[in-house]
């Protein structure tokens, strides 16, 4: 959200893009900066040991990518895998990371202004893995903190 304060200071408004996707109800978005690709659900190989919110890991084209499910991180109940369900493959710390998701939505693009501080909570998920909320005409968009997202699932290991 830096550029948002930034544009701010200058008075100015800036535009940024968020990849949207849902987690049961909820329409949650990230930065798309930091989106690599999504792809379907593939073949997903356990790891001994790892933390409950850990799904496995996927071959990515040659590189190994750790699955992590959202759902867990967000304190959300579990889901079987269906159709719709997909990896959202964002970098963190110079690593891909695969977010499990139900399904995406669409690319939102948004001016600083229509981005608001996020609350304390929404739905049970802890303010502090939101950067923002944004009320839309059909939904409000919980913005996710990707780097307290994945900085909050390593803590509960």
């Amino acid at each position: 959200m830096s550029a948002v304060i930034a544009a701010d200071r200058l008075g100015k408004t800036a535009e940024l893009q968020f990849a949207t996707f849902y987690v049961g109800h909820m329409l949650l978005g990230v930065d798309i900066r930091v989106v690599q690709e999504i792809n379907r659900q593939s073949e997903i190989t356990q790891v001994p040991h790892a933390p409950d919110y850990v799904r496995g890991v996927i071959n990515l084209r040659g590189d190994v990518a750790t699955v992590v499910d959202l759902r867990t991180i967000l304190g959300l109940p579990a889901s079987e895998a269906s159709r719709q369900t997909r990896n959202l493959i964002v970098h963190h710390k110079g690593e891909a990371i695969g977010l499990l998701v139900d399904r995406i939505s669409d690319i939102l693009t948004l001016s600083d202004d229509q981005i608001n501080p996020p609350p304390t909570n929404v739905d049970g998920v802890d303010g502090r893995l939101m950067s923002g909320v944004c009320t839309l005409d059909s939904a409000i968009v919980v913005l996710l903190d990707i780097d307290e997202v994945l900085a909050d699932s390593a803590r509960q290991e």
